[in-house]
């Protein structure tokens, strides 16, 4: 079944490449296209999309608002953040608000779609410019904090560490000899643990807090 994916951004230029380049990939499609997040809950709720693909920069209403909005009603909708910006804090406002990927506008196609599969996998995707800047930010940070304790047990800072190094689901289950059901309970527990909503927020927790 193909992936339903729609599309969040103020550019109409680039709203149509993407919707080309989505339709034109064999397991996507693209059901719809908006300019901003005015009506971001019911435009989700209406084209029932399996990733959302949002530029972080848009009038009116943007992303990362929008995100905020989405984590509501949906807490397990995929969302890939794009933007211009290698801004730390707007990276983190998102992923923190619950974005599961944030990618810059520069990523090449093929490489978007395989970010977009790869979050359907239960991965947090982050073009490698974001996530070098995810790592410093995190190294800063830390460096003034004591770390929280967050009880995890030994199984879920194993998952959490496969997490931070870019596992999908599939690949924890394999690596860990378990199945995808029992990875999906330890990330949730993972995620009531550390407070978050997202593979990314935890990965950005992790690293923040010094727990992998």
């Amino acid at each position: 079944m193909a992936i339903r994916v729609a599309l969040f951004d103020d550019n109409t230029s680039r709203l149509e490449g993407l919707k080309m380049l989505i339709d034109g990939t064999d397991n996507m499609h693209c059901v719809a296209a908006y300019p901003d997040c005015r009506d971001v809950v019911r435009h989700v709720a209406e084209a029932k999309p399996d990733v959302v693909l949002m530029d972080i920069d848009m009038p009116h209403v943007d992303g990362i608002d929008g995100v905020k909005l989405l984590r509501k009603q949906y807490k397990d909708l995929h969302i890939l953040m794009q933007t211009v910006f290698e801004d730390n804090e707007k990276i983190f406002e998102a992923i923190l608000a619950g974005a599961n990927g944030y990618l810059l506008k520069q990523t090449a196609p093929a490489q978007l779609l395989v970010a977009i599969e790869e979050v359907m996998e239960g991965g947090a995707p982050m073009t490698p410019a974001v996530a070098k800047k995810v790592l410093a930010y995190c190294a800063d940070k830390q460096s003034a904090r004591t770390p929280l304790e967050f009880h995890l047990s030994s199984r879920e800072l194993q998952v959490l560490r496969l997490l931070v190094d870019g596992y999908s689901y599939k690949l924890i289950a394999e690596q860990c000899n378990i199945s995808i059901g029992t990875v999906n309970s330890h990330v949730s527990h993972i995620y009531e643990k550390l407070q978050v909503k997202s593979a990314a927020s935890a990965v950005s927790v992790a690293l923040r807090e010094g727990l992998v």
